[in-house]
């Protein structure tokens, strides 16, 4: 294997090999999988007995119609299936959102997922990316986010929630509000893909909030929480018309027989999946507590499935990627060819504790030399940053790997559409160069890497306790909307609204300081305008193509997601 990583990473642009392209490198098993993002502990062995047993079956017949597995689904989660359209991944939702629903211009806070830049690019729509800052634990201020899109002129705003690679987390009522302060938008995507491994609130979800607004869309991952990435399923919520229009698009077999045999056998174990998520929940934890003992480890609040670290100093990332994967066969995804971060980072998925004890002990020995005695070289004794992809090797070496930050000329050159923009744009910000080896060090407050005992609340267990500071910054009012939507807006969607007052300024996690109200760095963004000129995905990426308060339980133990929308709250 150790002659062919570095090919294999080379080879999947903004992506991970496939465990099937690792395990024919190796001697036909994979290595232990820190990258992929997948529930350890579902489905169950007596699940996968099951479809084992029913394996000549599934692979033989066709699947049942769309219609008929939505519908089944919908009788889990208590959602109306005209408000649901369930597509092969949710990367086949988001390609239909974007060829359907987004006319113009995306706004994406990076990093995030790829796709959300990626797929608007590859389509010639500007994308608005706002970056998140280092120095305030990459928490999403949606206050500054809407000042962003109002200034951009933006058509289509997207959050996702938790994010990925962070986990970063935004409480359920200020999502709320934004939906509300931006109600003129063409579209609003809540991306909640990894919202069922969340603990910071007993009911974080916004699925109900959308299907009442007439244009948001909920996004949702069925593989990440049921650990089965290879069925490839997902689902959107949201009003029915907008979920009627992508439905209407979608193939009539766009789900295999796999996706329709666990949609079926669901319904049996609703208290297994429900004990799987609270395992996850108290894995992040012990691992989250494990990993920030490592000297120079910075360790990321999240609510996700997975942790976001940053290396030690001198640590450069695919040399400790490629080296745990041929030393240690411990996978792990290095972040340096996400948009908006580094090499210096990691997305660690959480495992049991078992598998966390075997990363731990690579990573000593990868990166203080316990073994071989050198640890990871430095980057000013000449280790090159490499992503795998020559143009992002090529932005990364321009900004001395901050990233989005050394685009701002380029983005600040082209104004955007006239017809999506209220008046000339504003002179914004420049970012001033990151210094990749010039981090906070970890006991600063803006690297969180101390977590709390065990003992601590489940509600925010995987939270530091607030530091003590100054009193609460006043609320910041919501940037108005234009008086009347703008031209070309889509079709049957409601006209602008007032937005809601009182927003909070800084709506972020628990136990991260406020972001400052001062302009924000590096909100000039890194756009790219396709046909438009500016970046292109093929400059980007290299490539072209696309890659509760709980409520009474049913007796299977599935949560009652649409209970209220059958009028079955208490």
């Amino acid at each position: 294997m150790a002659g062919n990583v570095t090919s294999l990473f080379r080879g999947t642009a903004a992506h991970s090999p496939s465990m099937a392209a690792l395990t024919r490198e190796g001697d036909g098993a994979g290595p232990v999988d820190f990258c992929i993002p997948c529930n350890p502990y579902f489905p169950t062995p007596a699940m996968f007995d099951e479809l084992a047993g029913r394996l000549r079956e599934i692979l033989t017949y066709y699947p049942s119609s769309a219609d008929t597995i939505t519908a089944e689904l919908c009788s889990l989660l208590r959602l109306p299936p005209q408000c649901l359209a369930m597509g092969n991944g949710s990367t086949e939702l988001i390609t239909w959102i974007d060829h359907l629903l987004v006319r113009e211009s995306l706004a994406i806070p990076v990093p995030t997922f790829g796709r959300w830049t990626d797929q608007p690019m590859e389509t010639g729509k500007r994308v608005d990316m706002f970056p998140l800052q280092e120095s305030t634990g990459f928490a999403l201020d949606l206050a500054k986010y809407a000042e962003f899109i109002r200034a951009r002129g933006t058509r289509v705003a997207v959050i996702c929630n938790p994010n990925n690679p962070d986990g970063g987390f935004l409480p359920r009522q200020s999502v709320i509000q934004f939906m509300d302060a931006m109600a003129d938008l063409d579209l609003i995507v809540i991306d909640e893909s990894f919202m069922e491994f969340a603990d910071a609130e007993s009911e974080p979800s916004v699925v109900e909030d959308a299907v009442m607004r007439p244009n948001v869309i909920v996004l949702r991952s069925l593989g990440k929480n049921f650990g089965l990435h290879g069925i490839r399923f997902g689902y959107l919520v949201a009003n029915p018309a907008l979920a009627g229009r992508v439905r209407s698009m979608l193939p009539k077999w766009n789900l295999n027989s796999f996706a329709e045999t666990v949609v079926f056998m669901l319904k049996e174990h609703g208290q297994e999946y429900t004990q799987s998520l609270h395992m996850v929940r108290r894995d992040r934890l012990d691992m989250a507590q494990q990993l920030s003992q490592l000297p120079g480890l910075t360790v990321y609040p999240s609510q996700g499935n997975f942790l976001f670290v940053r290396l030690p100093v001198g640590a450069e990332g695919t040399v400790v990627r490629d080296r745990l994967l041929t030393e240690h066969r411990i996978l792990v995804r290095e972040c340096g060819n996400k948009i908006g971060s580094s090499s210096r980072f990691l997305r660690l998925v959480v495992r049991p504790q078992v598998d966390v004890r075997r990363l731990v002990s690579g990573l000593e020995q990868v990166l203080y030399g316990t073994r071989r005695g050198a640890a990871v070289p430095e980057l000013s004794t000449g280790t090159s940053y490499s992503s795998g992809t020559a143009a992002v090797d090529r932005l990364v070496s321009a900004t001395n790997g901050a990233g989005m930050q050394g685009l701002a000329a380029q983005a600040n050159a082209w104004p955007g559409p006239a017809a999506a923009q209220p008046g000339p744009m504003p002179s914004l910000p420049a970012a001033q160069p990151a210094q990749v080896s010039n981090f906070p060090a970890p006991q600063q407050p803006a690297a969180v890497s101390n977590y709390p005992s065990p003992q601590q609340p489940a509600a925010v267990s995987n939270y530091p306790s607030p530091a003590p500071g100054p009193a609460t910054p006043q609320p910041t009012a919501w940037p108005a909307p234009a008086a009347a939507q703008a031209p070309g807006a889509m079709p049957g969607l409601a006209p602008g609204s007032a937005p809601a007052p009182g927003m909070p300024a800084a709506a972020q996690a628990p136990g991260l300081q406020p972001v400052a109200q001062a302009p924000m760095p590096g909100m000039t963004n890194a756009a790219s305008q396709g046909a438009h000129g500016g970046l292109t995905a093929a400059q980007v990426r290299g490539r072209t193509q696309p890659e509760p308060q709980p409520r009474p339980q049913q007796p299977t133990g599935w949560p009652a997601v649409g209970a209220m929308l059958y009028g079955q709250a208490g």
